[in-house]
């Protein structure tokens, strides 16, 4: 039977997230009621295809929040409130004078996967007697509904089981018992370390060098990493700046630019604490860094023109914001950084998930948190 199949892929999904993601693993909804999915086909008035049924009488979803276990769409499991909510959502948008149309959404269509922060989501035909019944699609608020994501929910779950088994080859992550879905790099392209250093007078452009080590770093860079940004903001000093010269060694290393004896003789002297000379345009880290960028606009190698703009920021800038913005270009070359940032920041035990009240109550001359703090003040009045 096509449920078996569904029965089949959440024991094998479950499976999987007991052992490698169990923070992702406990927001998954117990089964929903056979008479509340009942009432919700007549509220909606239409029939859910087998698949459905059998998925919402394993699990009725998955709670909101950032550890949500989500499909590899970036869609959370909508349990049967969901359904109800997001397909009457749906169902009340304007399509025009032409009216409904199969390309954006029909009365029929259902949605059960929610990308929550926009009206993005995973939906099923569900117009009986129909090849089309239980088919999986997904509907983008820009272009409407497209279909080719699977032929049922059975075989959609038994790919998504698939996909987790096959692990970080197919761009699944784990980390702090939490599930993420990522894009594997592609690879890298070569590029010479013997380039002549240009000319200081060469028209080339310019680096930006308007960087402070007392820069304030405002609390958005640390957000969206979330615990691992709440630990970057209650470490000490000394151990964000060490963690600030691992992340630019690696990032570095990575792109190849390890390989300019400038960059790599002044990351030498950072990690040995050895002041380095105020920058200056046409000094041969700033040459070297500014080539660089030429080099990767010519190439559109976006990744390493961001390499190059963060090497300048961790020499001359705040720790703080070089140990965020090098993580975040490292997101684009491995799928370890958190890993590889946790280690950096010496592996310290993680804090919950930040939100609006632990940013208010920090206080870290570093770090811009004033308008948090203005509103945690006001709570506290």
């Amino acid at each position: 039977m096509a449920s078996d199949k569904v029965q089949d892929s959440w024991t094998r999904i479950d499976a999987w997230l007991r052992e490698h993601a169990p923070r992702t693993f406990a927001t998954l909804g117990p089964p929903a009621g056979g008479e509340e999915i009942a009432a919700a086909q007549q509220d909606l008035g239409v029939t859910f295809p087998p698949d459905l049924v059998a998925s919402l009488l394993r699990h009725n979803g998955a709670l909101e929040g950032p550890e949500a276990f989500r499909f590899s769409t970036g869609d959370r499991l909508l349990g049967v409130s969901g359904i109800l909510g997001d397909t009457g959502f749906m169902r009340g948008i304007d399509q025009g004078r032409d009216g409904e149309t199969e390309d954006y959404w029909l009365h029929d269509y259902v949605k059960f996967g929610s990308y929550d922060v926009t009206s993005d989501g995973l939906l099923m035909d569900c117009r009986t007697g129909r090849d089309s019944f239980g088919v999986i699609g997904r509907f983008f608020d820009e272009t409407g509904s497209s279909f080719g994501q699977a032929d049922s929910l059975g075989e959609y779950l038994a790919e998504l089981a698939g996909t987790l088994e096959r692990g970080k080859d197919a761009g699944v992550v784990t980390f702090n018992g939490r599930l993420f879905w990522e894009a594997c790099p592609p690879a890298r392209p070569q590029y010479s370390a013997d380039e002549p250093l240009p000319a200081p007078d060469a028209q080339l452009q310019e680096l930006d060098l308007s960087y402070s080590p007392t820069d304030l770093l405002h609390v958005s860079h640390l957000d969206g990493h979330e615990e691992l940004g709440a630990l970057i903001a209650v470490l000490p000093y000394e151990q964000v700046v060490d963690a600030a010269r691992k992340q630019l060694r690696r990032l570095a290393v990575e792109t190849g630019l390890n390989n300019y004896p400038e960059v790599n003789a002044a990351l030498d002297a950072w990690e040995c604490g050895v002041a380095l000379p105020q920058p200056d345009q046409t000094g041969p880290l700033a040459l070297r860094l500014r080539a660089v960028l030429a080099q990767a606009d010519t190439g559109q190698d976006h990744t390493r023109r961001w390499a190059a703009e963060k090497i300048a920021l961790g020499i001359w800038g705040s720790p703080y914001r070089s140990v965020c913005e090098s993580a975040e270009t490292r997101s684009h070359l491995t799928l370890d950084w958190r890993a590889d940032l946790h280690a950096d920041l010496g592996n310290q035990p993680l804090p919950p998930i930040p939100d609006d009240r632990f940013w208010g109550a920090l206080r870290n001359p570093a770090i811009d948190s004033s308008w948090y703090a203005a509103q945690y003040s006001q709570d506290q009045d």
